[in-house]
């Protein structure tokens, strides 16, 4: 190292204090000779990531940020696994706990924060842990492969991530919460309990309101129980502390600088004793604020670097921040003030079964606060809003719709890239701005994703601004950009992707559920909930007639053949081909339903009849009486062909769309697929089938017909993509039929068409059926095959393998003798 140059000592080797130091190398590489302390034995690495590495979703090499070499190649002298416990201000030199000493002419501290731990008895048993870094992940993990039950404390972003990959290593969890709803700092109070009711669904344990007395111990020490408030325990091999982060303040208390709520500091990060000694990140307190997000983290980061290299331009002004996080795979996102209050008006919507809610606060015609669940792609947009301050009186009533509704949305959906201007912000974590993308796409040659996050780190923190980094790709690369997403496991059952799994089973010829968990060595012997329905798709749409469906792996709706309601009746949808019905199927369905009081009758937007409210023992006499086919509204399958009347009765009909729409139905409408379908057929352009928002549209023209793919009526709307021209209602089923092959042969189990097709490429799908003549008829001819002869799940129960047990209500229990008896009621059971 230069001898000439000023010394420059870091204190923490994590996220913040690195990003200070990259900044620093860009604007005045050679100013300083740096010198880095870490406490932990690792080189600096993504802490927002331990959650996947918990859950086996990751591994601690792919988490790191910096490695070894990148410390050499820049001249850092890097100290692992030391603790730096004194920092000496008139000799201006720091200690470590093994006696190293490091002069400096700059410190910078970046010790960031240390987990809150309650204050009760049992804190210090062994198996009581709380979850900051590596060594906490590994020791969950290790925990997981010995013990059973864990709890943890603590219902936050942290707490709830450390109990799901427990739950996915094995291990019954409960969280523990002492406010009414989950991650209140992040959402409101509809927001947390969709969030609860999710995470419940997926085998999550919850006590809330509830304080924790105590931790009690086994005659080994250990901790074995969790005492509340009141007296009552619960068991508890392991206890994970997630209650909260303190700022690790110590070593800057014992050199004397002055702290409050962390390393107090000016707008130039300086600490306000010293004003060589800079602080950052966590452990930080700038204006009363200690951040523990990590854009704001960042920006101090530039502005500390800023400083150190003596340009003494920047000012850190504090942080107007959003959060926009995956918790446990759900997308989250709230800014501002979005708890509402005096002067507010709330602007919600709530769909708890799709699993969405949206709420905007606005204060005197201004966005001042927003909380989205379940579908976040509009939260930047938001945040946009918010911070600039705009008028929304010209756009208020499509405000709740997004950006998009503003404007046409193009069929590639670039559309909200190109929009952008090169100031907006793409990835938040790490304040990488769209500009700042687009630059180093075009002056490094950069082709993926991983070159992006590599380069630029966008998206390479919490993942949720992916989809917006691969536009920018696709808007700037063209055709050079190169798809080659991260591999993701099925599940934590196993190392394999979906595709390694459907390409074993037509390499290898697996047909069964034991040949897949034998071949693929699958960590969990009879695998779980997540990989189960997966991979039982897999072998039967690969093997038709061959591979034997295994009822069990289904989910609860296609068990029992019928939709579950939240009050744990059904619904009954018969098929009505094409919409179309006739008096003698109303007149049954209409006996059906004064027979088994069935209470709600309703016209699906599909152009069926809905049942709502029968009783599960009731389901197979309703079926029976009623005597139409299935209308799979339960199932992975083709749900519904939606029509108009067309040229049959329609004055602008020209074609004949009812007809059409009942021989597609009729051809597949026993088709599972890796998620739901929907067809549609409109007689003429007018298209008042919606068939622009379908799986597959079919549109009437004078020449015949277009045919229209991949779109989505859902909570995103996706509007279908021009596809082809068709002369003859033989070449609609030929070309719909092979289209549906492939994607059965291709797609992901639970992949909508729409997110298949941006998977592959348009290109890819015209290839397979437009320009491959021979295999689009062999595409056709195999989902012929695989469909003769399958079942209709109401009539033929044993060949579908239906379980009739489940419809049997349980007796009740035989009186004592000479025991009065009340009148019997049915009992329901719900499997």
């Amino acid at each position: 190292m230069s001898t000439t140059r000023m010394k420059l000592v870091m204190v923490g080797n994590g996220m913040a204090g690195v990003r200070t130091i990259e900044e620093l190398l860009k604007i005045a590489p050679d100013l300083y000779d740096i010198t880095v302390f870490g406490a932990e034995p690792h080189p600096n690495y993504n802490r927002i990531l331990l959650s996947p590495v918990l859950a086996g979703e990751q591994t601690l090499d792919e988490i790191i940020l910096n490695p070894l070499s990148w410390y050499d190649e820049h001249g850092i002298r890097l100290h692992l696994g030391k603790t730096v416990t004194e920092i000496d201000r008139v000799r201006r030199q720091v200690v470590a706990a093994d006696g190293t000493t490091a002069a400096y002419d700059r410190l910078l501290i970046a010790t960031g924060s240390n987990p809150f731990i309650l204050p009760i008895p049992g804190k210090d048993l062994a198996g009581v842990i709380g979850y900051r870094d590596i060594t906490d992940t590994q020791t969950m993990i290790d925990a997981a492969t010995r013990y059973q039950h864990a709890v943890v404390i603590g219902g936050g972003l942290l707490g709830l991530e450390a109990a799901n990959g427990l739950m996915r290593r094995g291990m019954q969890v409960t969280v523990v919460h002492l406010n009414d709803w989950l991650m209140e700092r992040q959402l409101d109070d509809q927001a947390g309990a969709l969030l609860r009711q999710s995470l419940q669904d997926r085998g999550l344990r919850f006590r809330m309101g509830a304080q924790t007395e105590a931790l009690i111990g086994d005659a080994d020490g250990r901790v074995m129980a969790v005492r509340f408030r009141g007296g009552e325990e619960i068991p508890a091999d392991l206890v994970v502390m997630a209650a909260g982060i303190r700022p690790n303040t110590a070593l800057a208390e014992r050199a004397g600088l002055h702290c409050h709520r962390g390393v107090v500091v000016t707008d130039t990060l300086q600490t306000v004793t010293d004003p060589r000694i800079y602080a950052v990140g966590e452990c930080a307190a700038h204006r009363g604020i200690a951040y523990g997000l990590v854009a704001p983290l960042f920006e101090q980061g530039k502005v500390c670097a800023n400083h150190l290299a003596q340009f003494g331009i920047g000012r850190y002004l504090g942080s107007q921040t959003s959060t926009k996080l995956k918790v446990t795979g759900i997308d989250l996102f709230s800014a501002g003030d979005f708890m509402g209050g005096p002067g507010t008006e709330e602007i919600v919507m709530s769909d708890p079964f799709a699993g969405v809610y949206k709420k905007l606060v606005i204060k005197e015609d201004r966005l001042v606060g927003a909380c989205l669940y379940g579908d976040t792609v509009d939260g930047s947009w938001y945040f946009k809003l918010l911070r600039e301050g705009r008028r929304i009186a010209d756009i208020r009533d499509k405000l709740m719709f997004g950006e998009s509704s503003l404007g046409d949305v193009g069929h590639e959906g670039h559309h909200k890239a190109a929009a952008m201007a090169d100031s907006d912000e793409v990835c938040g974590c790490n304040g990488v701005t769209k500009g700042a993308v687009c630059k180093a796409i075009k002056e490094k040659g950069l082709f993926t994703l991983e070159e992006v996050r590599k380069h630029t780190k966008a998206s390479a923190s919490c993942g949720s601004c992916t989809g917006l980094v691969e536009q920018l790709l696709m808007f700037t690369a063209g055709g050079d950009y190169s798809a080659t997403p991260k591999k993701k496991a099925i599940c934590g059952c196993t190392e394999h992707s979906h595709q390694e799994v459907r390409d074993a089973i037509v390499d290898h010829h697996l047909v069964s559920m034991a040949d897949l968990f034998r071949h693929l060595d699958w960590k969990t012997p009879n695998g779980c909930a997540t990989c189960r329905p997966a991979l039982n798709y897999y072998l039967i749409s690969t093997w038709p007639k061959e591979a034997v469906d295994d009822p069990q792996s289904r989910l609860i709706n296609e068990r029992s053949h019928a939709n579950i309601q939240k009050d744990g009746t059904y619904s009954v949808i018969p098929r009505m081909w094409g919409g179309e019905t006739s008096a003698d199927e109303l007149r049954r369905i209409a006996d059906a339903v004064d027979k088994y009081r069935i209470p709600t009758v309703k016209v699906t937007g599909g152009q069926r009849i809905d049942l709502l409210g029968v009783k599960k023992e009731d389901l197979v006499s309703v079926w029976k009486d009623i005597g139409m086919p299935s209308g799979h509204a339960y199932a992975k399958a083709l749900r519904t062909v939606k029509t108009c009347v067309g040229s049959e009765w329609c004055r602008m009909g020209t074609q004949d769309s009812t007809q059409m729409g009942k021989d597609l139905e009729r051809a597949m409408w026993r088709m599972y697929a890796p998620h739901k379908v929907k067809f549609a057929v409109s007689g003429c352009p007018r298209n008042c089938a919606e068939a622009g928002i379908k799986d597959v549209g079919i549109i009437g023209v004078d020449s015949g017909w277009e045919m229209v793919i991949a779109g989505n009526g859902g909570i995103k709307t996706e509007v279908a993509q021009f596809f082809t021209k068709l002369k003859t209602a033989d070449e609609v089923l030929e070309y719909t039929g092979a289209f549906m092959q492939l994607y059965r042969k291709e797609g992901w189990y639970l992949e909508r068409t729409v997110h298949y097709v941006a998977r592959v490429g348009l290109d890819h799908v015209k290839r397979r059926i437009l320009e491959d003549h021979e295999g689009r008829k062999a595409l056709w001819a195999e989902l012929q095959f695989a469909l003769d002869g399958e079942p209709d799940p109401w009539f033929e129960f044993s060949k579908a393998q239906v379980d009739l047990r489940q419809f049997e209500a349980l007796s009740p229990p035989a009186p004592a003798a000479g025991a009065q008896t009340a009148p019997s009621l049915p009992v329901r059971v719900n499997v």
